[in-house]
């Protein structure tokens, strides 16, 4: 059995869902300390032709605090998501995907859950879901481990705990991981290398990497489905 771990993204890119994809269980941490970065924003192509940061607005509070104990600001429920949906109509109302996939993207932002890992776990749900992913989510918090271990350890516990015998990450990690302590606890270290198709962009030139909401108003649901299935398995193999 193959497990995945990776932080509560908000509106990953494609990769994030070809991890998922590709494992049997995945894991999203709800009880490490709270990040900036990708949690609370990502990129889309505005009506304008230029790659755009959009975000989630959140109250202002410790940085020390865990994913699970961070909220949204008020000022996202009262006029801050209808403002990026307006932004998102106007960029992709012409797309390709735009009927076929807007309805699912307005219901992950008009979700009125204010915390924000929920936020963020369930709109990678709701996607999944939509696209017939049938890997199981676990919030990190259910699992039996020791939660003061760290970085590595902390995988490798939880990887065990689901009584997984694989673990899988993006290619990011290879200088993180090692082989040999995965080896040492009876576990393969794979990781995997998406292969991101490019699709039409209006009349833009083609960006990779931008969220997966780019994906799905750019291209029907059947397509989707298929781009989430190019990518590669590899091992470590410089150790």
């Amino acid at each position: 059995m193959k497990v995945g771990i990776m932080q509560p993204y908000f509106l990953p890119y494609l990769g994030y869902f070809q991890l998922i994809q590709e494992v049997d269980k995945f894991v999203i941490y709800d009880n490490i300390q709270f990040s900036k970065g990708w949690v609370s924003h990502n990129r889309f192509y505005n009506a304008q032709g230029k790659v755009e940061k959009f975000s989630l607005q959140l109250k202002k509070d410790s940085d020390y605090l865990d994913f699970n104990q961070r909220f949204l600001a008020e000022s996202w429920f009262s006029d801050e998501r209808q403002k990026l949906l307006r932004k998102f109509k106007e960029a992709y109302r012409k797309a390709s995907g735009f009927l076929d996939n807007y309805e699912t993207l307005e219901k992950i932002i008009l979700n009125d859950e204010t915390n924000l890992f929920e936020f963020n776990f369930s709109s990678i749900k709701n996607i999944c879901e939509y696209l017939d992913i049938k890997t199981e989510i676990i919030k990190s918090s259910t699992l039996n481990i020791d939660t003061t271990l760290k970085a590595q350890d902390r995988v490798i516990a939880s990887t065990l705990a689901l009584g997984a015998t694989a673990y899988v990450n993006p290619p990011g990690g290879v200088d993180l991981y090692s082989q040999t302590e995965f080896s040492k606890n009876n576990l393969s270290l794979n990781f995997i290398k998406p292969d991101l198709l490019p699709y039409k962009q209006g009349n833009y030139p083609w960006e990779a990497g931008l969220s997966i909401l780019d994906v799905l108003l750019y291209n029907p649901k059947n397509k989707v489905k298929e781009m989430i299935q190019h990518y590669t398995i590899f091992n470590k193999i410089n150790e």
